[in-house]
């Protein structure tokens, strides 16, 4: 079964600082229909103003995942992530995969520096399989080439291929796709698969979709990508 989510149906929020765009139900924007799908719970597409960002605030027992499209996104967190003497810098540049397990909590900020540039990104909330773990962080860079005409595993449960390991019963691949170039992927029908569209314009099995849509694939065997016009896409593996 296919189903269509389309972009403009997406809840919306501006609080002139940020403009987001909410896949699924989140903060003031309800909608008993779309409250997640499987184990995913969340798909906001934030712009932040330049000099602006999210003030310091908690989340446990979630996997959430960052994704930049433009600009960069500096984060700093209670583990010591982008401080001073931190492990990590904490600033998520395009083609980073950051992914924070919130575990049994952890405080964080999310901020825009540049004073011109507005950040275009993605954030994303993946329900665990286990809760009250130890929370951490994550982040990796993935080469546009090694994503180009194909479909590239970014996160992952076991950190398999080089992605970034989440604690979740799920996996995520990201893709490029222009002029001839498709990918087709054997997929579990057992499981769910939901495909979101970035930017540009892709054909899912079939269908055609522009940034910003997306397509829930239910008790389906086969997933096929084809007639990207400078497409970026994500599709999501999960748990029914």
């Amino acid at each position: 079964m296919l189903t269509l989510r389309p972009s403009a149906e997406r809840g919306q929020a501006d609080h002139g600082w940020l403009h987001s765009q909410h896949s699924f139900s989140f903060a003031e924007y309800h909608d008993p229909a779309h409250m997640g799908f499987g184990n995913l719970r969340v798909i906001n597409e934030d712009r932040i103003a330049p000099g602006s960002g999210f003030g310091t605030h908690g989340h446990r027992d979630m996997e959430i995942i960052s994704y930049v499209l433009s600009g960069a996104l500096a984060h700093k967190d209670s583990m010591g992530n982008g401080t001073a003497g931190g492990k990590n810098a904490g600033v998520i540049l395009p083609g980073d995969v950051q992914r924070m397990s919130a575990g049994r909590g952890v405080m964080h900020s999310e901020f825009n520096h540049s004073a011109d540039q507005s950040t275009h990104f993605l954030q994303i909330w993946i329900e665990p399989n286990q809760r009250g773990i130890a929370p951490g962080y994550e982040q990796k860079h993935f080469d546009a080439a090694d994503k180009r005409g194909r479909l590239r595993l970014i996160a992952s449960n076991d950190g398999r291929d080089g992605s970034v390991t989440m604690h979740a019963d799920a996996a995520l691949h990201a893709g490029l796709f222009d002029g001839g170039e498709s990918a087709q992927l054997v997929i579990d029908p057992q499981r769910r698969f939901y495909v979101h569209v970035v930017r540009g314009n892709l054909k899912v099995n079939g269908i055609e979709l522009s940034g910003g849509d997306a397509l829930k694939l239910e008790s389906e065997t086969q997933l096929h990508l084809d007639s990207g016009r400078d497409a970026e896409v994500l599709v999501f593996d999960l748990a029914r």
